[in-house]
Formats: structure tokens, C-alpha cells, sequence
């Protein structure tokens, strides 16, 4: 990989701040599905409120577009769409698979794929299975993935995405790749605690997620 072209997909709470982030250094595409999200973000509109219309100044002919082909020459994906719950309390991931299968039409060798979706131990390395024999390429040989769990505090003006340490997990990656990965990372969160484990990073995503749902569960309790 010589120049390093991210894309953002799913522009979200997630997806935003990183895409705006990675801007400042790189040439960077943000593709959502939703046309409307995309057509506000470009007339410098955020609908969640989280972003001036001076925050939301494309640089270094980064672009926001619903537009497939305009990301197919990206070679460093993180993927950031949300996982929602079913009524039986399961999760649903066919947002995160629809965006796996979308980008497949695109990976190339040493392409580079990171999901930050919440997922349960063990998805990610599923995925990259399916991305695997969907184009004929070995996963963490000839195309690399990894997994970095989101940890933004949407409304929180101090604790933003660059302030906030932030877990970015990969396998057995040559020297290259692995600066690569943490040159896009660091443009993201000065604060990196790395891990050769993508499981592991995964379950700690969960853990943090049931640690916030015991705290507000222990509150609503004691206000009834």
C-alpha cells in the first residue's frame, strides 16, 4: 500500500467524528446508504447536532457520497454502522453484514478492513471469512482485518473522539500494514492501547456496555 485513501462507511455518531478526524491527514471518502444523511452533511447541516457548519469544511479533497463507485479506489475501510437489537433481545447484524458484502465488490491485496460496529467475540474473523472466499484473498495474508470498539460519548463537548483511549486490535501484520493501521489510528485518538487480539477487543467493548446498562438499571431502581 503506498498512499493510504480511508473511507468511512455509515456517518452516524460513530462515523462522523472519525471521518472529520481522519480528514485533517488524509483523503478520506464518508459513504452512507442514507442520500438525505449525505446531501445535509455536504450543505454542512448535522442533523444530530454535534457539528458546526465550520467543523463540517471538507479538507484535502475529502468528500461525503452515497455514490459506491466513488470509494472503490479506497484501501482502508472502517466500517461503523450500527448493530441494533431484535424484540427477542438478539442482535442484528445485517447492517454490518450488508456493508461487509457491499465493500467485498472492492477489496484488493493489502486492503485493510476495520470494523468498530459493536459486535459479540468471534464476528469479526467471521466476517473476514466471508470477505475471504468471496474474492479468492487469505485474510491477515493477503487482505488484513481488525477491530477497534467505538467509544464515543455523543453531546460530550470535552471527552471527544481524540481525547478518548481507544483499543485497535489486529493479527499477525507485516511491518507495513501494522504502520499503516496506527498511522490512520493515531490520527484518530491520541491515546492508543493496542492488542493482538481481536477477540479479546471485542469482549471488551461488551463488557463496557454491560458495565453502562448495570449502572443505569442500579439508577432507574433506586428513583422508583
Amino acid at each position: 500500500m503506498k498512499k493510504i485513501l480511508p473511507c468511512v462507511i455509515g456517518l452516524g455518531y460513530v462515523g462522523l467524528p472519525i471521518f472529520l478526524r481522519l480528514q485533517k491527514k488524509f483523503q478520506c471518502k464518508g459513504y452512507d446508504i442514507n442520500k438525505t444523511r449525505v446531501d445535509e452533511l455536504n450543505f454542512k447541516k448535522d442533523k444530530n447536532g454535534e457539528f458546526s457548519k465550520k467543523e463540517l469544511r471538507l479538507k484535502k479533497k475529502s468528500l461525503f457520497t452515497s455514490d459506491l463507485t466513488k470509494i472503490k479506489n479506497c484501501n482502508f475501510y472502517i466500517i461503523t454502522v450500527p448493530t441494533p437489537i431484535y424484540q427477542n433481545n438478539k442482535p442484528n447484524l445485517e447492517p454490518l453484514k450488508s456493508a461487509v458484502e457491499m465493500i467485498t465488490k472492492f477489496i484488493k491485496k493489502n486492503d485493510i478492513i476495520f470494523i468498530e460496529s459493536t459486535v459479540y467475540p468471534g464476528v469479526t474473523l467471521k466476517l473476514g471469512k466471508i470477505i475471504e472466499k468471496k474474492i479468492n484473498l487469505l485474510i491477515n495474508k493477503d487482505f488484513w482485518i481488525g477491530y477497534s470498539p467505538e467509544r464515543i460519548n455523543p453531546g460530550d463537548r470535552n471527552k471527544t473522539v481524540d481525547k478518548i483511549k481507544k483499543i485497535v486490535s489486529f493479527e499477525n501484520c507485516p511491518k507495513q500494514i501494522r504502520n499503516n493501521i496506527l498511522s490512520v489510528y493515531k490520527s484518530i485518538s491520541k491515546k492508543l492501547i493496542l492488542s493482538n487480539s481481536i477477540e479479546e477487543a471485542e469482549m471488551s467493548k461488551v463488557i463496557e456496555n454491560i458495565q453502562r446498562d448495570i449502572n443505569i438499571a442500579f439508577m432507574n431502581e433506586i428513583m422508583m
